[in-house]
């Protein structure tokens, strides 16, 4: 099978030849899988590790010219280096000083999606047909906590509750359609669409659920029934500990679930499959926090063994790291992940 029919059997609830594994990774931490594999390019070494890697597609900016580190929003970032490493971290908030949605009328300018050129979209996808195809999503919390503040954001749940309807509205406007400007260009060959937001902290929801049903769950229902119009399937990232609000997911519509930290409470693989795994594609599983930095090469490949036989069972199963590789990971982990599922994962 190609790694596109791989993906397509288990999202389809037929079995592929294997299970098909994906690939989360920061920059610093590819480059040293790159330089371990003797491969030039990030394509190469997950093509020769096997791996059934999404091909993503976004549009090019064209709008405004933005200054240095800084985004459409008006964002701006700094490079935090963090000793293995470096994050971009939002360190300019432009929203912070406002307190009325009026006050934010007046003074600041939302992006358009004119922004965007989406002519190169079909262009992107030639050359990877063999591979499932990711492209438009939503993540509008995300950026709502960097235009506030993050503790401000939160706030706003409480205090401000009128902003975070109108500004989770825009927000969730430009990605809707952002969306469907990225579908008419290339029809039908979209698979997953990423309908994301960080709801699960690491020991429980960092907001309530009547929050996520209020705030996020109407917008994400629009953007959900839009992927599946498309012929799509909805790709759910929500971080940590978030098993709490996942049947709401499922109700709206979500066809997978990542990235599977079973580490956090309420997230063991046994009840995540038993709970959910009838009714949504599972996505992720190989622990980034414990056993893929700090584990043997005996250790990755037993946790490859145990998510394939739990997660695994009957199907529906995506084997990746939970969330991205970081960059004090061996590559030699990395490897023996891959080359055990590889191993392990014929059905």
């Amino acid at each position: 099978m190609t790694s596109l029919e791989r993906w397509l059997a288990v999202l389809e609830r037929r079995r592929p030849d294997r299970v098909p594994m994906d690939y989360w990774g920061t920059e610093e931490a590819t480059r040293r899988l790159m330089r371990h594999l003797g491969c030039r390019t990030r394509r190469q070494a997950l093509r020769k590790l096997g791996v059934d890697y999404e091909v993503r597609v976004k549009p090019r900016y064209v709008g405004p010219r933005l200054p240095r580190m800084t985004d459409e929003f008006g964002r701006r970032f700094r490079k935090v280096d963090y000793g293995t490493g470096a994050y971009r971290e939002c360190v300019h908030f432009p929203l912070a000083g406002f307190r009325s949605v009026a006050e934010i009328e007046r003074n600041y300018t939302w992006p358009s999606p004119d922004w965007w050129d989406y002519s190169d979209i079909a262009a992107q996808v030639r050359g990877h047909e063999d591979y499932p195809i990711r492209g438009g999503g939503s993540e509008p919390f995300l950026i709502y906590k960097e235009l506030r503040g993050q503790e401000q954001a939160f706030v706003d749940l409480i205090e401000n509750p009128e902003m975070v309807h109108y500004g989770l509205d825009k927000l969730f406007g430009l990605a809707y359609e952002n969306t469907v400007r990225i579908f008419d260009r290339i029809p039908g060959k979209v698979t997953i669409c990423y309908i994301a937001e960080d709801m699960g902290g690491q020991t429980d929801l960092m907001i309530s659920v009547r929050h996520i049903r209020e705030f996020l769950l109407p917008g994400m229902k629009r953007m959900i029934d839009l992927v599946h119009s498309a012929g799509a399937y909805v790709f759910h990232h929500n971080d940590g500990s978030c098993w709490r609000i996942v049947p709401d997911m499922i109700e709206l519509g979500i066809d997978i679930l990542n990235p599977l930290q079973w580490r956090c409470p309420g997230m063991e693989r046994e009840r995540l499959k038993a709970e959910f795994g009838p009714k949504i594609v599972l996505h992720g599983g190989m622990d980034n926090q414990h056993t893929l930095p700090f584990g043997t090469v005996e250790d990755v490949r037993r946790e490859v063994e145990d998510n394939l036989r739990i997660l695994g069972a009957g199907g529906g199963y995506i084997l990746a790291p939970c969330h991205n590789v970081q960059a004090n990971t061996p590559a030699e982990n990395v490897v023996a992940m891959y080359e055990a599922a590889r191993e392990m994962g014929r059905t």
